[in-house]
């Protein structure tokens, strides 16, 4: 493979690329540290000088902020571990055991990564007040579960297949269970695409508001995203306060994407060359 004759071009057209997506990050930060009456300014400042912390002293000032940031948490940690829960051993079946239908199902698995969340809510809130779950954590956990195992099976199929039936037909032969083929065999190789599916689904379930507004009317299991709408009220909007706070619920993404960057690459391009 020959390099690019250019290589200072192409570095230059990433970095602008780069800026220009990461434009809104730093508009968000910089309008949180601006004073009150420099948020409409008109021309627009770019830099907040000086800056002022008055917004984030009303954000945190919020009522229910504290107990909407500990929803999130839990609701992201259960939406991790029910995904991850459900997906191994679905994505075992489809995978390895050849029944009828299971080219059906991973085509309706690839239709339902298709569909707008706002076309399952009302579905989903008839399904869990019936079942006596709207207005609980576990309800929005079992909502958000709907959008991240589809993505879970999507990814972690491709590493199953990838490994040779040959190793778990010798470990049943030894007398390693089935249970004990998935723990000591297929976990171990799907790894990489675990983290990478755990990560990708707390960020869905840290991020999802469709879900936080319809299936939960109550404030006081709504997740953090639902609260952000607060802030937007019938005579206008707190620019300052709602930048602030986006500003703090953006920390954990930041961080958890941060940390598991490298398995997270590694995960989704895992299976994808066959050896």
């Amino acid at each position: 493979m020959t390099r690019p004759r250019r290589p200072w071009l192409l570095t230059l057209v990433a970095g602008v690329i780069t800026a220009f997506f990461l434009l809104p990050l730093y508009w968000m930060i910089a309008t949180s540290l601006k004073r009150p009456d420099e948020v409409l300014s008109s021309p627009p400042r770019w830099f907040p000088t000086p800056p002022s912390g008055e917004s984030y002293a009303q954000a945190l000032d919020k009522p229910m902020l504290g107990q909407a940031l500990l929803n999130s948490v839990a609701i992201s940690l259960g939406v991790v571990a029910l995904t991850l829960v459900l997906a191994v051993p679905l994505t075992y079946a489809v995978a390895r055991i050849r029944m009828r239908g299971s080219a059906a199902m991973v085509l309706s698995l690839l239709v339902a990564q298709l569909l707008p969340s706002i076309v399952l809510a009302a579905p989903l809130f008839i399904v869990l007040r019936d079942a006596g779950l709207n207005n609980t954590l576990l309800g929005l956990v079992i909502a958000d579960t709907t959008l991240t195992l589809p993505f879970a099976v999507i990814v972690l199929r491709p590493l199953v297949r990838a490994m040779p039936a040959e190793i778990e037909e010798a470990a049943l032969v030894d007398g390693c269970g089935l249970p004990g083929v998935l723990w000591r065999i297929v976990l171990p190789v799907m790894r990489p695409g675990l983290i990478a599916v755990g990560a990708f689904s707390f960020l869905l379930g840290w991020g999802e508001f469709v879900f936080g507004i319809t299936v939960n009317s109550d404030p006081e299991v709504q997740p953090v995203t639902v609260l952000l709408n607060t802030f937007v009220g019938q005579t206008g909007t707190a620019w300052g306060p709602l930048m602030a706070a986006a500003t703090i619920v953006s920390v954990p993404v930041v961080c958890v994407f941060a940390m598991l960057q490298r398995f997270i690459v590694g995960g989704l391009t895992a299976g994808s060359v066959k050896s």
